[in-house]
């Protein structure tokens, strides 16, 4: 087999420093990436706008095309135009919707067993709550209808012509703002965590939003954590085709492996085990991601 990685994008990074412990630091992701063949990856917080910290990683390491991204939680002010405006002003490519404060994720996280294993980040909101320090929700609906701050993100994406990633919302938020962002004219959007329990898709709903142009996400962490069978994975994908999916990991957490180790087990596995070819896979790894993360309005 070539180097399968050659070119590839890993759109899903969780690098240090950050809130929370990570395995490596960017310029020592930015060296992997170099090593590896990989064209770059993006560089995801929970908390913070990451394209300044994507153009020191360039600069440092040019060979990595290191590219920085916002998610929409309360540490930028939640469903905030300003925020979006300026990370797009200093670089950076995605713009995730609610995430660790959405409303739904949430909502399934933090009920039921309070003696089940909690990930980091909701330590973080316990933690917060035990010093009387409060993290709203995030939903992006009233009464139905998506708010006129969500219109205002919308615009905003539209405007720098950026990648609209759902993060954890609702099914019924997802297909609202899909359907709007569509029509007022945002062209790159990803569908997060297609298989992932807080957010899982049926292979109906993902062929729905492919309609509007959409990608389907699939990460390493989901599968390799046992949050759903490889093989239903593999389904969902050969369902949608490679040509609406893309591959990520979703990799940082100091107990797992390296982003490019785990992109290339997700695609030797595929080829392996599931009957992908080398092409199919480099479609979702490379085509892709480099017609998400271009200039030009690319969403065929």
């Amino acid at each position: 087999m070539s180097n399968i990685l050659k070119g590839a994008y890993d759109l899903h990074v969780h690098s240090g420093p950050d809130i929370m412990p990570r395995k490596f630091d960017d310029l020592e992701m930015a060296e992997r990436i170099k090593e590896s063949g990989m064209a770059g990856y993006v560089l995801k917080s929970h908390y913070f706008n990451t394209a300044q910290r994507g153009y020191l990683v360039n600069k440092v390491t040019p060979e990595c095309n290191c590219i920085g991204a916002i998610a929409l939680n309360q540490s930028v002010g939640g469903i905030n135009s300003i925020a979006v405006e300026m990370a797009a002003r200093s670089g950076a490519k995605i713009v995730w919707f609610p995430t660790t404060d959405s409303e739904n994720e949430i909502s399934h996280v933090m009920t039921g067993d309070p003696n089940k294993k909690l990930p980091y980040w909701a330590k973080i909101v316990k933690d917060l709550k035990d010093e009387n320090i409060e993290i709203p929700t995030i939903t992006i609906l009233e009464d139905g209808k998506l708010t006129d701050d969500t219109i205002k993100v919308i615009d905003t994406i539209a405007k720098y012509n950026i990648i609209l990633a759902t993060g954890h919302l609702s099914h019924e938020e997802t297909f609202a703002l899909v359907e709007e962002a569509q029509k007022r004219g945002v062209k790159k959007i990803i569908i997060t965590h297609v298989d992932f329990p807080t957010t899982y898709y049926s292979v109906e709903d993902q062929k729905k939003l492919a309609e509007f142009g959409a990608y389907m996400e699939h990460c390493y962490v989901t599968w390799k954590s046992g949050k759903v069978d490889f093989a239903e994975t593999a389904r969902q994908i050969r369902e949608l085709t490679p040509d609406k999916v893309i591959l990520a990991t979703d990799l940082g957490q100091s107990t797992n492996c390296y982003p490019d180790e785990g992109l290339r087990e997700f695609a030797e596995r595929l080829i392996n085990e599931e009957g992908f070819t080398e092409d199919d896979i480099r479609k979702m790894i490379v085509e892709n991601p480099s017609k998400l993360l271009a200039e030009e309005n690319s969403n065929d």
